[in-house]
Parts: structure tokens; sequence; C-alpha cells
């Protein structure tokens, strides 16, 4: 490991610890007698729980208990609350539709838990949930988003009419209705952002203990933030102080905004532990995750793009339908609303914008955040307008957007929905992008590919992430005595990298060896505050934490040395990791220092601070598709994919590289193959399997090149934008475009994700028959 390693692609430090099988997972906790949970699902998608028979289920062998909302009820157990506290458009509250730990007489979605079974041994457990008897009096059900307003159709919460549990507003309605009436031309299109399962490779896990002589539990569980938990469970929930609850983060096997929240399975076993006295463990199989864990996306979107005659876009308007599934989730209010349409306005100089965004109830799981948390869905919905725009006014695509980036010397730039965008230059991006993809090339490739009866296609989409989130962010540094530095966090590494980027950041301040840093997170008792990660926010928030950190341990650094060797402070100098007094070749390096500095109470140069986080980051590029697609079977292959990128300061280019192929990647399993699907009639989930969901395999994603361009932030002082979203904010709008454009001379004008053979094969048919 290289001593600085700021803007160098270096190895990330973990990895060697996570390839040898040292990782430490919450399954690797040891068992140490902990009892085993089991959770019973509804197998319904709506229905009134007219009874449960425990009673066989509790006499087999191994069993401790069998619970029911009835016990948890008795001990005051409260649900899971949403902590969005959104208003609809004429100022009154959302309706409530808080996520209840086990069916409280009535079942909203298949695989909602009514019970749960407490055993010695997970298959004791097993066997005894299958005795439980419930008796389920079934009815209608409503799974399609398209239909879930509609006046005949079931509601999922009786007392939330149409199933619309929020309808909130942003922008100029008034300002962009008078814009559509000057202008010349307008594009209306509408889109879907289909469900996506989010199948992290590490499933849910939770493993709960309590200290009957504190009344306090230690919950270890794979989570995205540590804080979050703690808080909800204790005051919400168990309705205790918070200091009653420790959480612990170990290692995690893949988050993408779904392990941020509170589920039930964490009161369950939390619940368990303080009730039995002993440690209670449960693990997700994958046909749990897909009937528990929120799901992502799901939207239908009407859009409205207002043009002058000279090409310049002039107002948008949207309507969208959001899915919220049968509860509301934590942040899920959030996810369509103020976190979406930030970035409606993306990159371009629209003068107004308006957003009306309906969220919507059905008998399906909740729906949260999924990377990108809707900024996917807002820059979708844009750059599929703007090609739609393009092919009607016979403008080049390319062309059209550079003729409405808002450019670079209006920075910082104020958008129609009153973001402040502090820097960027989308012509620069663009430019490179299109050079390094030889757009200009692409007839010639389409006609080789047209010789060979396939339709080639090239599409673009240029993306706007708005990143940063929580209002502050803490680090704390501590001098070891066997000569390390431990850095604690208040983020929460999913595996993106943050160890080493923090090491890297730290290293570079205080010029420490690599070796001798170690990052530490995920611990509530530890660590007294954090922001946890989501939103592409970690290197940005905590670098400004260990940056403030880092100077106040110079600043301690340059008195403590100069007692030591004797000088003025202000002759005191701090070079290349050591503390030197000027003029003269005197010097002591940190590490030496620090060893001089120790006492009962710690070390002088420990210090913690606080990072104000005040303003967003937005990160930005674009991304450049091409595919070849067989006419005959509707199969896409991807050919070549570009992504070109401005994240401001690149602490190590190696990371974002991957950060930016693992988005892609999920981007191009939602554009061409994912697909959850439920049933109309049962509300049954029909791709609830790894046999039935079409996650993308290494033969469907092409290399993926990825250049940057790198345009310093300006509202923080390393410089840094967000990227951990990007690749899956760019890919779905970049693929289908390709697609759309593919099929131009078959006459397809559209197509809706996911854009599988079938589909493809369907649109073809449909042109061809209809002429």
């Amino acid at each position: 490991m290289v001593k600085f390693g700021i803007a160098q692609p270096v190895k990330r430090v973990e990895d060697s610890r996570l390839l040898k099988g040292a990782g430490r997972y919450t399954d690797d906790v040891p068992a140490n007698g902990a009892l085993r949970l089991h959770v019973v699902r509804s197998p319904h998608a709506a229905a009134v729980i007219a009874g449960i028979d425990v009673s066989a289920a509790r006499a087999m062998p191994g069993v401790v208990a069998v619970i029911t909302a009835a016990d948890l009820a008795a001990e005051g157990i409260g649900a899971i609350p949403c902590v969005i506290p959104l208003a609809n458009q004429d100022g009154s509250p959302r309706a409530n539709a808080d996520w209840p730990v086990l069916a409280r007489g009535v079942v909203r979605h298949v695989g909602e838990p009514v019970a749960f079974v407490v055993a010695e041994t997970i298959q004791a457990a097993r066997d005894a949930a299958e005795a439980v008897e419930v008796t389920y009096e079934t009815k209608p059900s409503v799974t399609e988003l398209s239909r879930a307003m509609d006046g005949d159709v079931p509601l999922v919460w009786d007392d939330v009419p149409r199933n619309l549990v929020f309808d909130w507003a942003v922008g100029d309605a008034q300002a962009a209705d008078a814009l559509f009436k000057q202008a010349a031309h307008v594009t209306r299109l509408r889109v879907v952002n289909n469900r996506i399962v989010v199948n992290s490779m590490e499933p849910r896990a939770a493993r709960a203990e309590y200290d009957a002589a504190t009344g306090r539990w230690t919950l270890t569980s794979g989570t995205q933030s540590v804080w979050m938990l703690k808080d909800i469970l204790s005051q919400a929930v168990f309705k205790v102080a918070p200091d009653k609850f420790r959480v612990i983060t170990p290692d995690v096997g893949g988050g993408f905004g779904m392990k941020f929240f509170v589920y039930p399975e964490h009161v369950m076993v939390c619940y368990a532990a303080r009730k039995f006295g002993r440690a209670v463990k449960w693990i997700a199989d994958r046909g749990e995750a897909f009937l528990s864990d929120t799901h992502g996306r799901d939207h239908v979107t009407e859009g409205e793009l207002a043009l002058d005659a000279a090409g310049k876009f002039l107002a948008l308007r949207v309507r969208d339908i959001a899915n919220m599934g049968a509860y509301l989730s934590n942040f899920a209010p959030l996810v369509p609303t103020v976190a979406g349409t930030k970035v409606l306005a993306s990159v371009y100089g629209f003068k107004a914008v308006h957003a009306q965004v309906s969220g919507v109830l059905t008998h399906t799981v909740p729906v949260d955040a999924y990377r990108g948390a809707g900024r996917p869905e807002s820059n979708y919905l844009v750059e599929r307008l703007i090609d739609a725009a393009a092919r009607e006014i016979g403008a080049d695509r390319a062309e059209l957007r550079r003729h409405n980036f808002v450019p670079s010397s209006a920075m910082p730039y104020r958008s129609a929905l009153n973001e402040i965008y502090d820097s960027g230059d989308f012509h620069k991006v663009l430019d490179r992008a299109l050079d390094v993809m030889d757009w200009k090339g692409f007839p010639a490739r389409r006609a080789r590919s047209a010789a060979e009866q396939k339709r080639r296609g090239i599409g673009m989409a240029y993306y706007l992430e708005a990143t940063g989130g929580a209002p502050e962010e803490r680090a704390e540094i501590r001098f070891t005595r066997d000569g390390f530095v431990d850095v604690f966090v208040g983020t929460q590494s999913t595996g993106q990298g943050h160890e080493t980027a923090y090491v890297q950041l730290v290293g570079d301040r205080l010029g420490i060896d690599a070796e001798r840093i170690r990052v530490r997170q995920g611990d509530s008792d530890a660590i007294p505050s954090g922001g946890g990660t989501g939103g592409a926010r970690s290197l940005y928030s905590e670098g400004q934490a260990i940056a403030l950190t880092t100077a106040s341990i110079i600043e301690k650094g340059r008195k403590a040395a100069a007692d030591m060797l004797e000088a003025a402070v202000a002759d005191i100098v701090f070079e290349a990791g050591a503390f030197k007094i000027v003029g003269t070749d005197r010097q002591v390096d940190i590490i030496s220092l620090a060893g001089t500095l120790h006492d009962a109470d710690g070390n002088a140069l420990d210090t913690a601070e606080i990072a104000a986080i005040e303003k967003h980051t937005f990160p930005n590029g674009c991304h450049i598709a091409e595919v070849e697609v067989d006419p005959e079977t509707g199969v896409v292959s991807v050919l070549r994919y570009l992504v070109c990128d401005d994240v401001g300061t690149i602490v190590n280019p190696m990371i974002v590289r991957g950060q930016v192929h693992g988005g892609v990647a999920q981007g191009l399993g939602q554009a061409l193959l994912e697909n959850t699907a439920y049933d109309p009639e049962s509300g049954q989930l029909m791709s609830g399997s790894l046999m039935d969901y079409a996650l993308p395999r290494a033969d469907d994603v092409p290399d993926i090149e990825v250049e940057f361009v790198e345009i310093p932030c300006a509202s923080n002082p390393l410089g840094v934008k967000g990227a951990g979203e990007a690749g899956a904010v760019g890919s779905p709008p970049a693929l289908i475009n390709a697609v759309i454009d593919a099929l131009a001379e078959d006459g397809v004008r559209g197509i809706d994700m996911p854009a599988t053979p079938e589909r493809i094969w369907q649109a073809i048919s449909s042109v061809r028959q209809a002429a």
C-alpha cells in the first residue's frame, strides 16, 4: 500500500480480509446457544385473519414459543413507523399506513408476517411453522399500479380512499401552464419504471441478545445505519430510552438502499430475546427475500415537454404515480417526491417545471429506496422525452441536448426547481463521450449490421444526480498504544470500498502509512452518531468530517510538538507526517509524538469533529449505449457501453469505476431483463425466485468503458461529488433509447422496460400487422 494515495487507484484494503474468508457477517456471529426464529407468512394478498391456532405448533419438539399479533399487543409493541411527514398539495397530512410487525387481523400482501416460531433449531422452527393453522377469509386484491386508484378496485386500507396515501406537488404550475400555451411544439410520453427486487448477495439477517440486569438489547444486523434502527426500535416500537439499544453492523454483503430500514424481523428477534432470556437469530432465505425485502422503483409517469420554435426547452410537466406497496416503509414517500424531483430540471435550462406525485397503496411488498432512490425514475422520463422530441421535430439527439444545456459560465446556477448547481461543464462531458464513442462513425456500423439482417441502434442519456443527505456527519480519530490509528465513522460500508477511501484520506492528511490506519464502523456504542450510508453521501459527508478532524489533530500536534522540541508553536510546521521546526532538521513524526501522549483517558491527539452537511452535490454524466437487435427473435446484444462522468475530485479512480460498473449492471438489469410480476387475480408474486426473475449474468453485461471529466465540487473542501448511484441513474434511458433507435426502421416508436426479447418481438410484430 502506498503511503499517499489520493487520486491513485489504490487496491482496496478490505479485500484481503474478505477474499480470504475473514469477513464477519451477521451469520458469522457465533451461535452461543441462540434460539432460531422462523416467520409464518401469509399465502394471500388480501384476507381477514379469522383465527390462528398455534396449539399444535407449540407442542412440537424443540419449540419454545409461537408468537402472534395478540402477544405483541399485550406487551405494547408498536408498529414500524414511516418517518417522512409528507404534506399533500392542500396542506393536509399524508394518510397513515405504518408497518405492523405481525398482521393485525388483516393481511395486505403475500408474504406478510402473521406469526413467528422460536425454537431450538431452525428445522424445528420451520416444522412448527407448517403446523400453525391460520384461517383466512380471502378478499379481492389490487396489485396493478395503473388501476390502483380506480373507483371499482379494492381498498388496501379501509380508511384510505382510492388507495391514495399522498398527493404531493412541486414547482410552479401557473408558470408551466403559461409556457405550454406559448410552445411551438409539445412532446408527450408515458413511461413505466418497472418494479425491482433488490436481491443483495447477502440476505437480510438479525441476531438479538437481551441483558435483563441492565434492560438492554444488543442487535446485530446487516444494515446501512445502526442509528436509525436504534432510534426507531427504542422510541417507536419498544418505547424505551435509546440507550437501551446497542446496534452492531458487521460486514454487509450489499444493501442498495434496501438494508437501510427497520423490518418486522428486527423487532421479532429483539422481542423474543427479551421474553426468553436467550440470544435469538433469524436469517432470510432467498424466497423470503423476494417476499419481504422492500422493492424498488414501480412508477407510471406521464411527462410533457414544451419547446419553442428554436428548439429551446420551455417547461416540463410531470404526473407520476408511485407504488408504495401495502405499507409505508421508513422513507418510502420521500423517494418519488423530494428525492426524485430534485433532478427533474436536470442539466437543462427549463424556465418552469411542475410535478405532481401520487403515492398509491397496493397489495404488494412495500417499496422504498433502491440505488438512486427517485433520481433514476426522473432522469429516465426526461431523457426519454428528449429523444422523442428530437424524433418529432427532426433534430439531432445530441445537438438538441447541447442546445439546452446550462452553460458552465452560469455556475452556480439555480434550476427551475430552485436547486443550486455549484459546478459542472455539461458540454465538455458530452463532447468527450461523443468523441470516445465515435458517435459520428455510427452510420457505417449500422450499415454493417443491416447487411447481416440485424438492427443496430445507439442511444444516449445525460443524467444529473443529487447526493448528500443528513444535516451533519461525525468522525473520530484515536491513536492507540500499539501504534495504530483508529478512524471511527458514521457511515456504513455495504461493499463500496469505504474503508479504502477513508484510509486514503487520513493517510494523505496525516502522512500515516495505510497499514497503520484502521476504519471502525457500525457500532452505536462506539460511535455516538452517524447518518449512515444512502444517497451516495458517504465520501462527501464523512470525508468532510475526516478533513475537519485531521485538521484539528494537526493543530493539537503542533502544540504538543512545540513542547517536545522546545520551540515556539509558530515555528512548527506539519509536512509529510512529521512536525518540524522551520529552518532546522529537528522533527518528530506524528506516530512517535502520539506515543508520548497516552494517559488513562486516551491520547492527547484523539479528536472528534462534526461536519455540517448543508448542501447537495450534483454529479452528472453522459451514458452512450450501442446495441444490436435480431428482429426475428427480439434478442438484444449490448455491443458497447460508455460512461463519461463528472463526479468531482476523485479519491480512488479504481473504486469509482467499480461503482459505475455495478450501477450500470443494475440499470441494464432493469432496462432489459428484470420484471417483478404479480398475478392480477390472486396477487401472487409470480417472479418469486431466481428461476423466474432474470438478474443480469456476466454474458449479459458488456465491458463498460468509463471516462472522467473532473470538475471539482465547489460546495465542499474535498471537491468530491457522490458517485455510488450514478451508474444506475443514467443506464436505463441510454439503453432503451438505443433499443428504440435500433427499431426505428421497423416503425417502433417506444417500448417499456424491461425490453425483453418477447416484448421487442411483439412490438415489431404489432407494427407489421398494423401495416
